[in-house]
């Protein structure tokens, strides 16, 4: 676990971050994180999780937005900073994303345990 919480830091100091439309969350459905990632979430309901689900959206969505943001997965700190993940609203970072940096992000999903958030 320690290997990927710091996995998880490196590339969370790699991915830009930019200012999204007030009240937007176009890009918060439901997504699949790591075990590492999800233990600093807090802990949702079953119900939250199959209302979220019949909603298509994040069981961490509230009225004014995302109620992690500071902790949220890496996929969704991904989206709106690399041409294969744009903001619908046209936003994004003065720099995107390096593509290795992505690339990495990618391997880190694909080679971890997997939950839905």
């Amino acid at each position: 676990m320690y290997k990927n919480r710091d996995i998880i830091a490196r590339l969370r100091e790699r991915i830009p971050t930019f200012e999204c439309v007030k009240g937007c969350h176009d890009c918060c459905g439901p997504v699949t994180t790591s075990s590492e990632e999800m233990s600093r979430l807090p802990v949702k309901t079953d119900a939250e999780h199959e209302a979220a689900l019949n909603d298509l959206s994040c069981v961490h969505l509230g009225p004014n937005g995302c109620t992690v943001y500071g902790e949220r997965p890496l996929v969704c700190r991904l989206f709106g900073t690399t041409p294969s993940m744009p903001c619908p609203n046209d936003r994004r970072p003065e720099n995107m994303v390096e593509p290795e940096i992505e690339r990495q992000v990618h391997h880190y999903i694909a080679n971890t345990r997997q939950v839905l958030v």
